[in-house]
């Protein structure tokens, strides 16, 4: 049973007063030991609803590997286990997945860590090659696994589950509802939490539908981002090339934007979502990939430029922002040749005379990098102490700090940045010279 004192510590260093309904709720249904379903929209806190309980069943000095989590992307593994790691617990998680360093994940399993998140295809190839001992197993989270099954992932989550021997408890979460559970998950004694319906507590979310001729639509879009142009702001379109075309012609009118879509290589992906987070960039332009299974906080305005394929993914791009009850805006931009689809019940809105947009101010961050990460040791701790003391940087001047495994991201200042870059270049962090620069 989780004490009420630990758990008020826990929820102070994620800064989080309380949990909320559906978190209690799947709370409830895992200290039942039954396997369990959640069901709740994108963005309603998944994460904590299956991890809190579950850091609670860790045993100490076990000296193996006790919780599986499989989701369906990099971002989400990612994400994931950065939430594990602001619980400060003091078990070790390894994050595992494509286009990651498999002699670095080799290393972080040779040492046996409590928790293991990862893509089914890497958690594949780690069990065959003994990096993992999955009969050490002894509780499964499947996170997203309408998406994971959607994404084609059955055969490597079959070959997972049939050799996880051990586990005592399963537990699924999903943003849609299942018409039924595949065989190959093997739940026993399924206890549900639902909470997709909940109205009551559903999202605030103002969606507009506006239509403008063809010649003006980019005109448009301009006008919407305006709106916000602090961001966060994400424009989904339907394929990598209008995302490509799009951002540029945001650059062309001083809107620092960052792109994110499926033909970006990993380190790529990474840097986009970290600029968009701290501000450098306020606008992320994005195919469907970004619809799901991203820690993207507190956006502001979801712009569909192209019309979602599907109803779920027009679901699922709004998902993005109004998260955990807060408010949001979404709008569907039309042109001549485009309509308003069946499932979409809004009054379309007419826009002409669009006048020529001025030009964007610069944003207000810039992004600082550090070419070493958690493998070099290094923390958030030892960039802040840096800038503190070799460039004189206020609390309030600096921004977001991200450190992955080989690499570090801090927001700066952009009125500052230049000259914070002078001043620290030549130090050292911990005893050694590391490459530091200023990333666009």
């Amino acid at each position: 049973m989780i004490n009420t004192e630990e758990k008020a510590q826990l929820l102070k260093r994620l800064n989080i007063a309380q949990l909320n309904e559906m978190q209690i709720a799947a709370e409830k249904a895992i200290q039942s030991n039954k396997d369990v379903m959640v069901l709740s929209a994108t963005g309603s806190g998944k994460t904590l609803a299956f991890l809190i309980p579950l850091l609670y069943r860790l045993k100490k000095d076990a000296k193996q590997a006790q919780v599986l989590v499989i989701v369906p992307s990099r971002e989400l593994a990612l994400q994931i286990e950065q939430v594990f790691r602001a619980f400060q617990s003091g078990f070790k998680v390894s994050c595992i997945y494509g286009g990651h360093s498999t002699k670095t994940e080799e290393q972080s399993l040779s040492v046996t860590p409590e928790v293991i998140i990862g893509t089914p295809g890497k958690i594949s190839y780690h069990i065959r090659k003994e990096n993992i001992n999955p009969q050490e197993l002894e509780y499964l989270v499947l996170d997203e696994f309408d998406k994971s099954l959607e994404m084609g992932f059955q055969v490597e989550m079959e070959f997972i589950i049939e050799n996880l021997t051990n586990v005592k408890q399963k537990i699924l979460t999903s943003a849609t509802k299942m018409d039924e559970i595949p065989l190959f998950a093997r739940v026993n004694n399924l206890a549900t939490v639902n909470f997709l319906n909940d109205d009551a507590h559903a999202p605030e979310l103002a969606l507009r539908v506006l239509h403008t001729p063809s010649k003006d639509k980019l005109k448009l879009l301009m006008q919407v981002v305006a709106e916000h142009p602090d961001g966060p702001t994400l424009i989904f379109c339907n394929h990598r090339e209008a995302v490509d075309r799009v951002s540029e012609i945001l650059w062309d009118k001083g809107m620092s934007n960052g792109i994110y879509h499926g033909g970006m290589d990993q380190p790529e992906r990474e840097k986009a979502l970290v600029k968009f987070r701290n501000g450098t960039h306020a606008v992320l332009v994005t195919t469907d990939l970004a619809s799901r299974g991203l820690d993207i906080p507190d956006v502001q305005q979801v712009i569909h430029y192209q019309i979602p394929f599907t109803e779920e993914s027009f679901t699922h791009r709004n998902g993005r922002t109004a998260r955990m009850k807060a408010t949001g805006k979404a709008y569907l931009l039309l042109a001549d040749d485009e309509y308003c689809p069946g499932y979409i019940n809004q009054k379309v809105e007419e826009i002409a005379n669009i006048p020529d947009f001025k030009l964007f101010d610069a944003s207000k961050w810039a992004t600082l990098y550090i070419a070493a990460g958690k493998k070099d040791k290094i923390n958030k701790i030892d960039i802040v102490g840096l800038l503190h003391k070799k460039a004189n940087l206020e609390k309030e001047d600096i921004g977001l700090i991200e450190v992955f495994d080989h690499m570090s991201y801090v927001a700066v200042l952009r009125k500052k940045i230049n000259q914070a870059l002078g001043l620290i270049r030549p130090e050292k962090i911990k005893g050694k010279k590391y490459k530091i620069g200023i990333d666009e």
